[in-house]
Protein backbone atom coordinates (compact mmCIF):
# COMPACT_ATOMS: atom_id res chain seq x y z
CA UNK A 1 0.00 0.00 0.00
CA UNK A 2 1.17 3.33 -0.89
CA UNK A 3 1.33 6.93 1.00
CA UNK A 4 -0.52 9.77 -0.37
CA UNK A 5 -0.21 13.18 -0.24
CA UNK A 6 -2.59 16.03 -0.86
CA UNK A 7 -1.05 19.45 -2.70
CA UNK A 8 -3.20 22.37 -3.44
CA UNK A 9 -2.60 24.79 -6.57
CA UNK A 10 -2.20 28.65 -6.52
CA UNK A 11 -2.92 31.83 -8.18
CA UNK A 12 -2.84 30.71 -12.02
CA UNK A 13 -4.98 27.76 -11.83
CA UNK A 14 -8.19 29.76 -12.19
CA UNK A 15 -10.63 29.56 -15.00
CA UNK A 16 -13.94 30.70 -15.55
CA UNK A 17 -16.52 27.74 -14.47
CA UNK A 18 -14.27 26.05 -12.00
CA UNK A 19 -15.74 24.35 -9.58
CA UNK A 20 -19.20 24.40 -11.41
CA UNK A 21 -19.50 20.89 -11.76
CA UNK A 22 -18.37 19.91 -8.57
CA UNK A 23 -21.19 22.14 -6.86
CA UNK A 24 -24.03 20.46 -9.33
CA UNK A 25 -23.09 16.81 -8.46
CA UNK A 26 -21.96 16.61 -4.71
CA UNK A 27 -24.07 18.07 -1.96
CA UNK A 28 -20.72 18.58 0.57
CA UNK A 29 -19.37 21.11 -2.41
CA UNK A 30 -22.33 22.87 -2.35
CA UNK A 31 -22.18 23.42 1.01
CA UNK A 32 -18.39 24.40 1.06
CA UNK A 33 -19.67 26.78 -1.87
CA UNK A 34 -22.27 28.00 0.98
CA UNK A 35 -19.46 28.48 3.80
CA UNK A 36 -16.82 30.38 1.26
CA UNK A 37 -19.64 32.78 0.32
CA UNK A 38 -20.48 33.72 3.88
CA UNK A 39 -16.92 33.85 4.80
CA UNK A 40 -15.97 36.58 2.28
CA UNK A 41 -18.98 38.41 2.11
CA UNK A 42 -19.06 38.06 -1.46
CA UNK A 43 -20.66 35.59 -4.08
CA UNK A 44 -18.38 33.22 -4.97
CA UNK A 45 -20.40 31.12 -7.23
CA UNK A 46 -20.89 34.36 -9.77
CA UNK A 47 -17.27 35.35 -8.83
CA UNK A 48 -15.89 31.79 -10.42
CA UNK A 49 -18.88 31.43 -12.74
CA UNK A 50 -20.36 34.65 -14.13
CA UNK A 51 -16.52 36.81 -15.26
CA UNK A 52 -14.32 36.38 -18.02
CA UNK A 53 -10.62 35.39 -17.21
CA UNK A 54 -9.42 38.56 -16.88
CA UNK A 55 -11.69 39.50 -14.12
CA UNK A 56 -11.70 36.05 -13.02
CA UNK A 57 -7.79 36.54 -12.68
CA UNK A 58 -7.69 39.58 -10.42
CA UNK A 59 -5.69 38.93 -7.32
CA UNK A 60 -8.43 39.97 -4.75
CA UNK A 61 -10.89 37.33 -6.91
CA UNK A 62 -8.25 34.29 -8.10
CA UNK A 63 -7.41 33.75 -4.68
CA UNK A 64 -10.13 33.58 -2.91
CA UNK A 65 -11.90 31.74 -6.01
CA UNK A 66 -9.36 28.95 -6.05
CA UNK A 67 -9.47 28.33 -2.17
CA UNK A 68 -13.37 27.77 -2.44
CA UNK A 69 -12.74 25.67 -5.53
CA UNK A 70 -10.51 23.69 -4.03
CA UNK A 71 -12.22 22.87 -0.80
CA UNK A 72 -15.29 22.08 -2.96
CA UNK A 73 -13.28 19.24 -4.77
CA UNK A 74 -12.13 18.33 -1.39
CA UNK A 75 -15.25 17.57 0.21
CA UNK A 76 -16.22 14.29 -1.58
CA UNK A 77 -12.66 13.03 -2.38
CA UNK A 78 -12.59 13.16 1.94
CA UNK A 79 -15.75 11.71 1.72
CA UNK A 80 -14.65 8.59 -0.51
CA UNK A 81 -12.41 7.89 2.73
CA UNK A 82 -9.03 9.35 1.54
CA UNK A 83 -6.34 9.34 3.95
CA UNK A 84 -3.60 11.57 3.17
CA UNK A 85 -0.36 11.47 5.72
CA UNK A 86 0.71 14.72 4.95
CA UNK A 87 -0.06 17.74 2.67
CA UNK A 88 1.43 21.18 1.10
CA UNK A 89 -0.32 23.96 -1.00
CA UNK A 90 1.39 26.19 -3.24
CA UNK A 91 1.45 30.28 -2.16
CA UNK A 92 -2.36 30.41 -1.64
CA UNK A 93 -2.51 26.86 -1.76
CA UNK A 94 -0.88 26.44 1.96
CA UNK A 95 -4.56 27.61 3.04
CA UNK A 96 -6.32 25.22 1.77
CA UNK A 97 -4.11 23.06 2.95
CA UNK A 98 -4.95 24.21 6.58
CA UNK A 99 -8.62 24.14 5.75
CA UNK A 100 -7.82 20.63 4.90
CA UNK A 101 -6.00 19.50 7.96
CA UNK A 102 -8.41 20.94 10.31
CA UNK A 103 -6.19 24.09 11.59
CA UNK A 104 -8.04 27.16 9.88
CA UNK A 105 -12.08 27.18 9.40
CA UNK A 106 -13.13 27.72 5.57
CA UNK A 107 -14.73 31.18 6.48
CA UNK A 108 -11.90 32.22 8.30
CA UNK A 109 -9.22 31.23 5.61
CA UNK A 110 -11.72 33.20 3.15
CA UNK A 111 -11.10 36.32 4.81
CA UNK A 112 -7.75 36.02 5.30
CA UNK A 113 -7.14 35.31 1.56
CA UNK A 114 -8.88 38.27 0.47
CA UNK A 115 -7.02 40.71 3.05
CA UNK A 116 -3.94 38.68 1.25
CA UNK A 117 -4.54 39.45 -2.13
CA UNK A 118 -5.86 43.08 -1.68
CA UNK A 119 -2.48 43.90 0.50
CA UNK A 120 -0.92 42.35 -2.44
CA UNK A 121 -1.98 43.46 -5.16
CA UNK A 122 -2.19 47.11 -3.38
CA UNK A 123 1.86 46.96 -2.62
CA UNK A 124 3.36 47.63 -6.05
CA UNK A 125 1.94 50.27 -8.77
CA UNK A 126 0.39 48.73 -11.59
CA UNK A 127 3.39 48.53 -14.17
CA UNK A 128 6.36 48.83 -11.41
CA UNK A 129 6.51 44.89 -10.61
CA UNK A 130 6.77 41.91 -12.92
CA UNK A 131 7.16 38.18 -12.81
CA UNK A 132 8.77 35.65 -15.13
CA UNK A 133 9.20 31.66 -15.17
CA UNK A 134 12.86 30.64 -16.15
CA UNK A 135 12.98 27.09 -17.85
CA UNK A 136 16.47 24.74 -18.04
CA UNK A 137 18.65 26.72 -15.58
CA UNK A 138 20.48 25.14 -12.27
CA UNK A 139 19.30 27.17 -8.52
CA UNK A 140 22.94 28.50 -8.92
CA UNK A 141 22.52 29.59 -12.62
CA UNK A 142 19.27 31.64 -11.70
CA UNK A 143 20.65 33.37 -8.55
CA UNK A 144 23.00 34.78 -11.07
CA UNK A 145 21.00 36.26 -13.57
CA UNK A 146 19.24 37.92 -10.38
CA UNK A 147 22.34 39.39 -9.14
CA UNK A 148 23.32 40.57 -12.88
CA UNK A 149 19.57 41.70 -12.88
CA UNK A 150 19.60 43.42 -9.59
CA UNK A 151 21.45 46.50 -10.94
CA UNK A 152 18.01 47.67 -12.19
CA UNK A 153 16.04 47.27 -9.31
CA UNK A 154 15.01 44.27 -6.78
CA UNK A 155 15.03 40.74 -8.53
CA UNK A 156 14.72 38.04 -6.49
CA UNK A 157 13.74 34.08 -6.98
CA UNK A 158 10.18 33.84 -5.76
CA UNK A 159 9.54 29.92 -6.50
CA UNK A 160 11.51 27.10 -6.67
CA UNK A 161 8.92 24.88 -8.84
CA UNK A 162 10.62 22.32 -10.64
CA UNK A 163 14.34 20.76 -10.72
CA UNK A 164 14.47 22.89 -14.14
CA UNK A 165 11.88 25.65 -13.18
CA UNK A 166 11.95 28.91 -11.17
CA UNK A 167 10.03 32.02 -11.15
CA UNK A 168 11.92 35.21 -10.12
CA UNK A 169 10.11 38.65 -9.19
CA UNK A 170 10.43 42.10 -8.53
CA UNK A 171 11.15 45.48 -10.29
CA UNK A 172 10.01 45.12 -14.11
CA UNK A 173 13.60 46.52 -15.36
CA UNK A 174 15.52 44.42 -13.06
CA UNK A 175 13.09 41.02 -13.79
CA UNK A 176 13.81 41.63 -17.69
CA UNK A 177 17.68 42.21 -17.27
CA UNK A 178 17.34 38.78 -15.08
CA UNK A 179 15.66 37.28 -17.59
CA UNK A 180 18.26 38.53 -20.58
CA UNK A 181 21.08 37.08 -18.42
CA UNK A 182 19.49 34.12 -17.45
CA UNK A 183 18.93 33.74 -21.72
CA UNK A 184 22.83 34.68 -21.61
CA UNK A 185 23.42 31.91 -19.63
CA UNK A 186 21.23 29.19 -21.29
CA UNK A 187 17.75 28.76 -20.24
CA UNK A 188 15.84 27.52 -22.60
CA UNK A 189 13.18 29.89 -21.75
CA UNK A 190 12.00 32.94 -19.84
CA UNK A 191 8.15 33.17 -20.02
CA UNK A 192 6.43 36.85 -19.08
CA UNK A 193 3.69 36.09 -16.19
CA UNK A 194 0.61 37.91 -16.11
CA UNK A 195 0.34 39.05 -12.48
CA UNK A 196 -1.50 41.92 -10.82
CA UNK A 197 1.74 42.00 -8.69
CA UNK A 198 5.19 40.81 -8.53
CA UNK A 199 4.63 37.98 -5.53
CA UNK A 200 7.04 36.43 -3.02
CA UNK A 201 9.72 39.21 -3.17
CA UNK A 202 11.29 41.41 -0.68
CA UNK A 203 9.08 44.14 -2.61
CA UNK A 204 6.01 43.22 -0.56
CA UNK A 205 7.23 43.30 2.86
CA UNK A 206 5.85 46.64 3.79
CA UNK A 207 2.37 44.81 3.72
CA UNK A 208 3.21 41.49 6.40
CA UNK A 209 2.56 44.03 9.28
CA UNK A 210 -1.05 44.85 8.12
CA UNK A 211 -1.10 40.76 7.33
CA UNK A 212 0.29 39.96 10.61
CA UNK A 213 -2.43 41.73 12.75
CA UNK A 214 -5.20 40.26 10.81
CA UNK A 215 -3.37 36.29 11.66
CA UNK A 216 -3.56 37.17 14.73
CA UNK A 217 -7.16 37.71 15.65
CA UNK A 218 -7.47 34.57 13.64
CA UNK A 219 -7.89 30.86 15.41
CA UNK A 220 -5.37 28.66 14.47
CA UNK A 221 -4.93 25.11 15.39
CA UNK A 222 -2.81 22.62 15.65
CA UNK A 223 -3.49 20.42 12.08
CA UNK A 224 -4.47 17.20 12.74
CA UNK A 225 -2.84 15.90 9.58
CA UNK A 226 0.88 16.91 8.88
CA UNK A 227 1.06 20.53 6.34
CA UNK A 228 4.34 21.42 4.83
CA UNK A 229 5.05 25.23 4.82
CA UNK A 230 5.76 26.84 1.58
CA UNK A 231 9.03 28.70 3.16
CA UNK A 232 10.76 26.35 5.24
CA UNK A 233 9.68 23.15 2.99
CA UNK A 234 8.95 21.51 6.78
CA UNK A 235 5.90 20.93 9.09
CA UNK A 236 4.28 23.56 11.34
CA UNK A 237 2.67 22.38 14.20
CA UNK A 238 1.96 24.99 16.64
CA UNK A 239 -0.28 27.97 15.57
CA UNK A 240 2.39 30.50 16.40
CA UNK A 241 4.78 28.89 14.02
CA UNK A 242 1.58 28.79 11.62
CA UNK A 243 1.01 32.32 11.62
CA UNK A 244 4.44 33.09 11.26
CA UNK A 245 4.77 30.90 7.93
CA UNK A 246 1.94 32.66 6.39
CA UNK A 247 3.46 35.99 7.22
CA UNK A 248 6.59 35.57 6.16
CA UNK A 249 5.59 33.40 2.85
CA UNK A 250 3.98 37.10 1.47
CA UNK A 251 7.09 38.29 0.72
CA UNK A 252 9.59 34.74 0.82
CA UNK A 253 10.37 32.67 -1.90
CA UNK A 254 8.38 29.37 -2.22
CA UNK A 255 10.14 25.98 -2.07
CA UNK A 256 7.81 23.85 -3.54
CA UNK A 257 9.97 21.16 -5.21
CA UNK A 258 12.02 21.22 -1.66
CA UNK A 259 8.61 20.37 -0.10
CA UNK A 260 7.82 17.73 -2.50
CA UNK A 261 10.98 16.29 -2.11
CA UNK A 262 10.33 16.36 1.72
CA UNK A 263 7.09 15.06 1.39
CA UNK A 264 8.92 11.75 -0.06
CA UNK A 265 11.84 11.33 1.42
CA UNK A 266 9.80 12.35 5.13
CA UNK A 267 6.77 10.75 4.84
CA UNK A 268 7.40 8.18 2.36
CA UNK A 269 5.08 9.88 0.00
CA UNK A 270 4.55 7.94 -3.38
CA UNK A 271 1.29 9.24 -4.00
CA UNK A 272 0.40 13.28 -5.24
CA UNK A 273 -3.40 14.00 -5.19
CA UNK A 274 -3.84 17.58 -7.17
CA UNK A 275 -7.01 18.79 -5.49
CA UNK A 276 -8.43 21.98 -7.24
CA UNK A 277 -8.64 23.53 -10.91
CA UNK A 278 -5.31 22.41 -13.04
CA UNK A 279 -2.88 19.92 -13.37
CA UNK A 280 0.05 22.01 -13.08
CA UNK A 281 1.39 20.93 -9.44
CA UNK A 282 1.14 17.06 -11.08
CA UNK A 283 3.10 18.32 -13.60
CA UNK A 284 6.07 19.56 -11.48
CA UNK A 285 5.73 16.54 -8.99
CA UNK A 286 6.77 14.01 -12.02
CA UNK A 287 9.36 15.74 -12.76
CA UNK A 288 10.46 16.24 -9.08
CA UNK A 289 9.96 12.43 -8.23
CA UNK A 290 9.36 10.84 -11.63
CA UNK A 291 8.63 7.59 -9.74
CA UNK A 292 5.59 9.26 -7.61
CA UNK A 293 2.00 8.24 -9.22
CA UNK A 294 0.10 11.80 -9.80
CA UNK A 295 -3.65 12.02 -9.74
CA UNK A 296 -5.87 14.98 -9.87
CA UNK A 297 -9.46 15.59 -8.50
CA UNK A 298 -11.18 19.23 -10.20
CA UNK A 299 -14.46 17.65 -11.48
CA UNK A 300 -16.48 14.54 -11.59
CA UNK A 301 -14.83 12.95 -14.09
CA UNK A 302 -11.35 13.26 -12.19
CA UNK A 303 -12.59 12.47 -9.02
CA UNK A 304 -14.24 9.19 -10.40
CA UNK A 305 -10.66 8.41 -12.53
CA UNK A 306 -8.85 9.00 -9.12
CA UNK A 307 -11.12 7.20 -6.75
CA UNK A 308 -10.57 4.41 -9.30
CA UNK A 309 -7.00 4.30 -9.14
CA UNK A 310 -6.62 4.80 -5.16
CA UNK A 311 -9.16 1.90 -4.32
CA UNK A 312 -7.45 -0.35 -6.72
CA UNK A 313 -4.29 -0.35 -5.60
CA UNK A 314 -6.03 -0.49 -1.77
CA UNK A 315 -5.17 3.44 -0.72
CA UNK A 316 -9.10 4.10 0.29
CA UNK A 317 -9.99 3.07 4.10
Amino acid sequence: MGRLALIFPGQGAQYPGMGHKMHEAFPPAREIFDQATLGLGRDVRAMCWQTDQNTLSDTVNAQPGILAVSAACLAPLMAAGLRPVAMAGLSLGEYTALVAAGSIDLAVAMRLVDLRGRLMQAAVPKGEGAMAAVIGLERAQVLAACATGSVHGVVEPANFNAPDQVVISGHTAAVAAAGDAAKAAGARRVIPLTVSAPFHCSLLRTVEGQFAAALADAEVRRPQIPVVANVTARIVEEPAEIRDALRAQISSAVLWEDSVRYLAEEFGVDTFVEVGPGKVLGRFANRICPEALTLSVEDPDSLSATLAELESRGMLA
